[in-house]
């Protein structure tokens, strides 16, 4: 496959042409148009027209995490911040430590990998505990137990 004129650099930083996407109604069409095969490749399909991307790791990354609680119940939850401007709740059993340590998680239903940057990475370890007998980590939320995976 040809290489593709709009690039994601791993910072979540659109590029096309080797030029800086910065206008936030133009990414904001890209992504609400943006989708990924069953092979992972990521692509914009858009009046009946596909174009691939060149994805350096996640076309989404996570800028911000916030704890906040239900409105309805009262339950503690984590929301992100993703790099589409679009806040929605972590699901936590999706959370896995990548290559080079680096944190992930799943949003949009589970449909999109999300990659952590630094500081929403230190943001959500101020929740996160480890088992000191083996060394395994989690969050407790709600008084339930969620495994960060390593994969």
């Amino acid at each position: 496959m040809e290489s593709s004129d709009i690039k994601i650099d791993k910072e979540g930083i659109w590029y096309y042409r080797g030029a800086h996407m910065f206008r936030k109604d133009i990414l904001c069409i890209l992504f609400e148009n943006l989708k990924v095969n069953d092979c992972g490749q990521y692509f914009i399909e858009l009046n009946d027209e596909i174009c691939y991307l060149d994805v350096e790791d996640t076309a989404f990354v996570i800028t911000a995490v916030y704890k906040t609680k239900a409105p309805s119940n009262g339950h503690e939850l984590i929301e992100v911040l993703a790099s589409d401007d679009c806040r929605e709740k972590l699901d936590l059993s999706t959370l896995a430590v990548g290559p080079k340590n680096i944190m992930y998680c799943r949003i949009k239903d589970g449909k999109f990998p999300a990659r952590f940057t630094r500081k929403s990475y230190y943001q959500l370890a101020e929740f996160i505990e480890q088992d000191d007998e083996n060394d395994d980590f989690y969050i407790v939320l709600n008084e339930q137990k969620y495994m960060i995976e390593n994969s």
